[in-house]
């Protein structure tokens, strides 16, 4: 299988993975031409459209993209008024290319957002990014804090696998958190590196991740030192909404 990150809007990822047939799924599909382009391009044939949550910039391109190709649309409940045909949840299994895909439950940057996982693929929309997490209001902060958490028990060799190019601005910040960390800093030049010669940071690993996303480190005693709060055991949400806050005010 191949994975392809394809660059749509101002700084969206829409994933395709494709097999030796050259048959391909689409995930999030926020953009239609770049799709239509790729698909050209790479003589690739859809076989169906996976949903991970109801924002425009992941759903906008399912109407042009159904008047080329007659695809099932898998999605949560929230997608169903974007266009999913087939809407799914937590625990249920999808046999897309002659690989299993089970689906995840993920609330928290929306409400009913989901994953979607075939080892080592990990498609999880906007809840988790390389060295940061998507945005969420503080009402879903448990759900979010546990969403990551249920991602960070994956296997240690899984492809993170996020729909926007947020690296660099994530490493920045979280090199203020943790500023003598190597790992962050050798991390960071790197990625600086490879986006100046406009190559994608992601996929990542969840190995990698662990090491340098300072929202799967909420235990860490030296980012706790940093932000000057020691919460109870159970209560280290606190403090992955306090970096949250923190991150989107962050210049």
């Amino acid at each position: 299988m191949n994975l392809i990150s394809i660059p749509a809007l101002s700084d969206n990822y829409i994933w395709f993975l494709c097999n030796d047939d050259n048959r391909c799924l689409i995930v999030d599909p926020g953009e239609a031409k770049p799709v239509l382009e790729a698909l050209t391009a790479r003589q690739l044939s859809p076989v169906a459209i996976l949903l991970t949550h109801n924002h425009q910039d992941h759903v906008e391109g399912i109407p042009e993209l159904l008047k080329h190709f007659l695809l099932p649309v898998y999605g949560p409940e929230e997608t169903h008024s974007k266009g999913a045909t087939w809407i799914v949840s937590e625990g249920d299994s999808l046999t897309l290319l002659n690989h299993s895909f089970t689906v995840i439950a993920l609330p928290g940057h929306t409400p009913g957002h989901i994953g979607f996982y075939s080892k080592p693929w990990l498609f999880c929309g906007d809840t988790v990014f390389s060295s940061g997490c998507g945005r969420f209001c503080r009402s879903m902060s448990k759900s979010m804090y546990h969403s990551v958490q249920k991602i960070n028990q994956f296997p240690s060799e899984t492809l993170i696998c996020p729909a926007h190019e947020y690296t660099i601005s994530n490493l920045d910040f979280s090199s203020t958190l943790l500023p003598n960390d190597s790992v962050i800093r050798g991390y960071q030049r790197a990625m600086k590196a490879l986006r100046f010669k406009n190559k994608p940071s992601v996929p990542t690993t969840l190995y990698m991740e662990r090491l340098i996303n300072p929202f799967l480190r909420c235990h860490d005693i030296k980012l706790q030192d940093k932000l000057n709060h020691y919460p109870s055991a159970g209560e280290e949400w606190r403090i992955f909404l306090e970096m949250r806050l923190l991150k989107d005010s962050f210049k």
